[in-house]
């Protein structure tokens, strides 16, 4: 897995690469935790992401509580066919803000911040 960060206005983008499984999830869980000190509203572009395992699973819904309790916004981008399919089983998809490209949850996160 490899991440990359992007700050984008107030929206701190995080592309994920690879597989988001047991192996690395703490890493992952560790990594982005710390940015959440000075990020609340994060969005997640998925597009690069091949696979995703429970572990990975639970560490984004960890994180989208953390967000929650700041009063921030998680959203999710380009999630791909594979790991869609592990939201649908678990029926997880129904607590994140699913998008279908980066650009469409970047301008959700403006109307956000319009309300």
């Amino acid at each position: 897995m490899e991440l990359k960060f992007d700050k984008i206005g107030n929206v701190l983008k995080i592309t994920v690469s690879g597989r988001l499984v047991a192996a690395c999830s703490e890493e992952f869980k560790d990594t982005v935790s710390g940015w959440l000190n000075e990020n609340k509203f994060l969005l997640f572009d998925l597009s690069a992401m091949s696979h995703i395992d429970s572990s990975g699973l639970g560490v984004l819904v960890y994180l989208l509580q953390k967000v929650n309790a700041q009063e921030g916004a998680l959203k999710l981008a380009c999630l791909q066919p594979r790991p869609r399919i592990v939201f649908d089983i678990t029926k997880v998809y129904r607590i994140f803000e699913i998008f279908d490209s980066v650009d469409a949850a970047l301008a959700s996160f403006e109307a956000d911040c319009k309300k």
